[in-house]
């Protein structure tokens, strides 16, 4: 996808989130945290500060595994994902971050037929 149809389809996806959970357009952090969550598996609950950190890197942690970059080695005690980086992000601009972090979140909501 180009920069254009990202950005089309992304404004689409904050569309259908924010019908569907009744809220304002979400930004980059609040779809991070709910793929974190999805990923987790256990439903909503209350987070501390700390656990939505968690959740939010796992998101990004299974947002670039599509990418080749993380594994999922499995599950600790608590039923939490752990990834490993198995190769290195190369140093992208901020522009180039957002835009592939929107691509790969589309990517992500498009397989579980969201959009």
């Amino acid at each position: 996808m180009n920069a254009s149809e990202v950005n089309k389809k992304w404004v689409i996806l904050q569309h259908e989130i924010a019908q569907s959970f009744d809220m304002d357009l979400p930004d980059l952090k609040v779809f991070l945290f709910l793929i974190g969550v999805q990923e987790l598996g256990k439903g909503p609950q209350t987070f501390s500060k700390r656990e939505k950190e968690e959740l939010m890197h796992i998101a990004n942690c299974r947002l670039f595994s599509a990418m080749g970059f993380y594994e999922l080695k499995g599950l600790d005690e608590q039923g939490w994902p752990h990834w490993e980086l198995i190769k290195p992000i190369p140093n992208y601009t901020l522009l180039e971050q957002e835009l592939i972090i929107k691509s790969l979140i589309i990517d992500y909501f498009q397989e579980l037929n969201v959009i």
